[in-house]
């Protein structure tokens, strides 16, 4: 079928009326984009945190192929994926790591801002050192999301930064003249003799938030050999349970391609690389039914700006799927979402561990 953007979904990402594919920014970055992007050869465009595919599609809609894409997200890669497919576009591009095969020669790059400067940072250094010299860099977002401080982030990379006129609460920033480039390094941290690697994005930085604190603290040593770190983000409750347990093998997994490289680098900081496991994943999808015996989780309660509710359950749901009988998935919580109800329904028999002014730790046993 043709490409439209009345067509785009979510899934496998959570979908609702509320819950948009498109966007005004994706539309105002396509528009103010659309006179460099004529005439590019194949493989010069690249598009860097394409939600659900809108710019890459529309570009591709437009006469692109060979579009390098890079989305954090690995629910945003299978809904670009799917969506590519719908409108016969499935080969008009490549997902790719944010690595420097990425941008490199790149002419125009297509980005929705992030929120992080951190991780404008690393992208902005990134493009400066190897896309090609005449690159112009389109990146937008909704003006809500947006500070005065990204267009000094882009500064300090690309001699030239404009500015467009703001359209349905939405702005874009036009990017030239790329110096000084680098490549991306993690912040490095110390905190509780484990140290922390964390790219920009990835939550919490390098630090420990206080909900990983109090999970932490609690945690017992794991029956058996495995555990696993769901929803890992920076990897230091994967790192902190092979530091204290040397006989323990962890696997740790998040969505985010941002966290799944922040662990790496924090499991090879604590020399643990070789007992910690890291991998994208939606949740635990590969894993098979019944086969773990040890979960630890800190749930995501945010998707974007807004509190949903309905992230965290689905992942109780698919650690009660991994875990055996008698099992235990160790979760820490903002005890305002009450997740307890979901955790007994959906796991089994939960008991609070801890509790603090602000978050709760629980431990539910699979029935």
């Amino acid at each position: 079928m043709p490409f439209s953007f009345d067509a785009l979904r979510r899934r496998p990402d959570l979908e609702g009326p509320e819950q948009v594919a498109v966007d005004a920014a994706d539309r105002l970055i396509l528009d103010e984009s659309a006179a460099v992007r004529d005439g590019l050869a194949p493989g010069e465009l690249v598009v860097i945190g394409d939600a659900f595919g809108a710019l890459t599609l529309g570009s591709a809609d437009a006469g692109a192929r060979g579009i390098r894409v890079h989305q954090d997200e690995l629910l945003g890669e299978q809904a670009l994926a799917a969506n590519a497919a719908d409108a016969g576009l499935g080969d008009v591009y490549r997902s790719s790591p944010l690595d420097a095969d990425l941008v490199r020669g790149a002419r125009v790059v297509l980005l929705r801002l992030p929120r992080s400067l951190r991780a404008l940072a690393d992208i902005a250094g990134l493009v400066a050192r190897y896309a090609a010299p005449d690159v112009v860099v389109v990146a937008g977002g909704r003006v809500k999301h947006m500070s005065l401080s990204m267009n000094d982030v882009l500064r300090e990379r690309f001699e030239r930064v404009d500015v467009t006129h703001a359209r349905q609460k939405s702005r874009v920033l036009l990017a030239r003249e790329p110096h000084d480039g680098v490549d991306p390094e993690p912040e490095s941290a110390e905190i509780d003799g484990i140290r922390i690697r964390a790219f920009g994005g990835a939550f919490a930085g390098a630090s420990i938030d206080i909900g990983t604190r109090l999970l932490l603290a609690r945690l017992p040593e794991p029956k058996g050999e495995r555990a696993i770190d769901l929803a890992c983000g920076t990897g230091v409750v994967a790192a902190a349970l092979a530091v204290r347990h040397p006989s323990l093998r962890v696997l740790a997994c998040d969505q985010s391609a941002i966290a799944v490289a922040s662990a790496r680098e924090t499991a090879a900081a604590n020399g643990v690389a070789d007992r910690v496991e890291v991998v994208r994943d939606d949740m635990l999808r590969t894993r098979a039914d019944a086969t773990a015996s040890f979960i630890a989780l800190n749930p995501p309660f945010h998707e974007g700006a807004a509190v949903n509710e309905g992230l965290a359950p689905r992942m109780f749901a698919d650690a009660a799927r991994v875990l055996r009988p008698g099992g235990e998935l160790w979760t820490v919580w903002n005890s305002a979402l009450q997740y307890r109800p979901a955790l007994e329904r959906l796991v089994g028999p939960t008991r609070q561990v801890a509790r603090d002014r602000k978050f709760t730790v629980t431990v539910s046993t699979k029935r």
